[in-house]
């Protein structure tokens, strides 16, 4: 099938999903005496959480709202974290303050297993097995509110320099309605020098005002629950801090994640120079408000050069103009020559692709510095050569000095295969501006990111293990106030030793992390999801540039159904686990669209989220992740993705040997607690809970399930 008419528009499906914020909910929760009667809702649920070293303080403000037009009566639970300490609970009826009291993992459980059995819903198995603060609610009369505040301490170890802290978030089930808003505030400050701060659960906006400390916020409104809010944060004395992850099941391949942190951006330590020839596209179709935003935005850019850059700036219509011979130093009076040259350019003509990037190419010359060429445009090729696989391929022969391509499609009408496709081969990103969003804006964003570049041409190697399928396969420059992160497998176990080289101000460097790779590992679940997106985005766009294969797509039909990631192939196969890669080929075949487009350019913002982003992106609908497991709903009933035949253990809904369950297999609670009817996989045996099934455990099903317990190590 031509690439065209069969994937472009079809990752719309994608976007939706690649695209999607990652929503939180407050882990306090009020249980009605009377479930039937309803729930109350909660109002908004903020968290302040003070890092100081291995010691954080976590502050819950809440409010729920009583609006179900009956009055309730109930108990308020919050689980408390294992090893939480907490230090204040305030709620206030009447004048009067309310007394809560801390209950032990057995009395909190039985409270669970009660409401669990009354309220045929499973959503509090989530906390089965950790103790809870508990208090009982006074009558909540119809559209009154109860404002609950607590504070606990915990005191965190610190593995080979990471500390790793987890804000219990509940299930969306126990939420009436979505919550007006949501805010996670952290602060972290630590005695040495801080290097990594990372959430893989929420979209976290850090800052960091010096070497010790950072600031990070998650806010969002109208929102529902989905996971567990993940904080990580390192310290290092290291000029390149370098932390690694591990996640591991026994018997399996591994997969690790590598965040390296450069210096913070207070740090008097010089960017690179830098290489940066920027093109401009000033054909008829960029006219108008599009044109004077470039204008502005290359101006911006221009005049906030580093004193050591070198730059050049070229503009084409039907032909390429305003060309240098070479490049020029970022002198005040070449900057301002430069300003007022592009302030003259008007729009008209057609649009020479092909040419200006073989011509713009040849400024660069073989050296130390990064290399970068900023591309922009807003149209498909029109004038000279327009066939797009020909333009990408003379642009990555003229590229013979190894640059950087950075293009920017700006509006529907770009051919985003294209753009794309030049972009990857030349070792870049593609940013898309849609119509109604600020060009100026996005362009001088995307330059304060390159700036200051820390490490040119970075390269990875590990020793003491094997390891593979790491992305992404080229490893972008490291500009300051950013971090890389490197995702990949491994195989074999013991100590390991990364490498981090590349180019810096001193010349060639080496940054080295010697770390342990474990035969088994749960410290991190979300990183095989994580791992999964960016494999998927690599082979989706293989697919997208260069043409559909069996492998390829049963490649992505694979990983989409092991990992729960939702893909165009793939979204036809959640209600039917039946339809072949052919059938799903084909239903992607009858959603077909060109390469440019509304769709297309959605489609390939899609996957460059799903690509780079440091979260793990939200599972759909049909979708539910626990661990490292994915769980479809398929008839009425939420399927682990590795299921494998149709022998199961049937065991009825609540009965006894449900509960039972819960004791046998000790992480089992969480798994129940995705829905009422489901199939979990228990070592090589699957459970399924079901309407009709065992009312108690047999004690050779007992037996059974504790050896693939104990064979799985717990």
């Amino acid at each position: 099938m031509a690439v065209e008419r069969t994937f472009v528009a079809s990752l719309v499906v994608l976007a939706a999903l690649a695209v999607a914020s990652t929503p939180a909910h407050g882990d306090g929760f009020i249980l009605p005496d009377l479930p039937d009667i309803g729930r109350v809702d909660v109002v908004y649920h903020d968290v302040e959480i003070d890092a100081r070293d291995g010691v954080v303080t976590t502050r819950v403000d809440q409010v729920f709202r009583n609006g179900t037009g009956r009055t309730l009566e109930g108990r308020y639970v919050f689980p408390v974290p294992p090893g939480a300490v907490v230090s204040s609970f305030l709620l206030w009826v009447d004048g009067e303050a309310l007394e809560a009291k801390i209950l032990g993992a057995d009395e909190a459980r039985s409270i669970y297993e009660d409401y669990v059995r009354r309220a045929v819903d499973p959503a509090l198995l989530e906390y089965v097995g950790r103790s809870a603060l508990s208090a009982r609610i006074f009558p909540i009369r119809p559209g009154e509110e109860r404002r609950i505040q607590i504070a606990y301490s915990e005191l965190l170890s610190a593995e080979d320099g990471v500390y790793r802290y987890r804000y219990p978030l509940d299930p969306e089930r126990l939420s009436a309605r979505p919550l007006e808003r949501v805010t996670i505030a952290v602060t972290v400050s630590t005695t040495a020098p801080l290097t990594t701060v990372y959430s893989p659960s929420h979209d976290l906006s850090v800052v960091r005002p010096d070497a010790q400390t950072a600031g990070g916020l998650y806010e969002a409104t109208n929102v529902l629950p989905a996971n567990d809010f993940l904080l990580y944060y390192a310290e290092s004395t290291a000029a390149m801090g370098m932390t690694l992850f591990t996640h591991r099941a026994p018997d399996e391949a591994g997969f690790f994640l590598l965040v390296a942190t450069p210096p913070d951006p207070a740090s008097a330590a010089k960017p690179l120079p830098k290489d940066l020839v920027l093109v401009l596209d000033r054909s008829g179709s960029m006219s108008g408000e599009k044109i004077d935003q470039a204008k502005s935005a290359l101006a911006f850019i221009l005049r906030n050069l580093n004193p050591d850059d070198r730059f050049a700036v070229v503009w084409f219509n039907d032909f390429v103009e305003g060309f240098q011979t070479g490049l020029t130093a970022a002198t005040p009076e070449a900057i301002e020559r430069a300003v007022a040259s592009v302030s003259l350019a008007d729009a008209t003509g057609g649009t020479n692709i092909d040419q200006v990037l073989r011509r713009s190419f040849a400024l660069f010359e073989a050296n130390d510095r990064p290399r970068f060429l900023v591309f922009l445009t807003d149209g498909e090729p029109t004038v000279g050569e327009q066939d797009p696989a020909t333009i990408a391929e003379r642009a990555l022969a003229a590229n013979t000095t190894s640059a950087r391509l950075f293009a920017f499609g700006v509006g529907y009408n770009v051919n985003t295969v294209l753009l794309d496709q030049l972009a990857q081969e030349n070792r870049g990103t593609t940013t898309y501006v849609l119509p109604g969003e600020n060009l100026e804006i996005a362009l001088s964003s995307f330059y304060r990111k390159i700036a200051a570049p820390v490490l040119a041409a970075p390269a990875l190697t590990v020793e003491g293990v094997e390891v593979y399928d790491i992305y992404p396969r080229t490893l972008p420059d490291v500009f300051r106030g950013t971090q890389l992160l490197v995702l990949g497998r491994f195989r074999g176990e013991g100590s390991g030793r990364l490498v981090l080289s590349g180019q810096s101000t001193a010349g060639p460097v080496e940054y080295v992390l010697d770390a342990g790779f474990p035969a088994a590992s749960v410290d991190a679940p979300f990183l095989p999801r994580l791992w999964a997106g960016r494999k998927i985005a690599h082979v989706l766009d293989q697919i997208r540039l260069y043409g559909e294969s069996d492998e390829l797509v049963n490649e992505v039909i694979a990983l989409s159904k092991q990992y729960g990631i939702i893909t165009p192939y793939t979204s036809f196969l959640v209600d039917d686990a039946n339809l072949s890669a052919e059938e799903a080929a084909d239903a992607v075949y009858r959603a077909a669209a060109p390469a440019s487009g509304a769709s297309a350019v959605q489609a390939s913002s899609a996957l460059k989220s799903l690509a780079g982003s440091e979260t793990v992106q939200a599972p759909a609908e049909s979708v539910r992740i626990v661990d490292d497991r994915a769980y479809f709903f398929r008839d009425g009933v939420w399927t682990d993705s590795m299921v494998a035949g149709d022998e199961t253990i049937d065991v009825a809904s609540y009965s006894d040997a449900y509960f039972a369950l819960l004791r046998v297999v000790p992480w089992i609670g969480p798994h129940l607690a995705v829905g009422g009817a489901v199939i979990v996989r228990v070592g090589d045996l699957f459970v399924r809970i079901a309407d009709e099934g065992l009312d108690t455990l047999p004690p050779d099903v007992e037996d059974a399930l504790v050896a693939e317990v104990e064979s799985a190590g717990g």
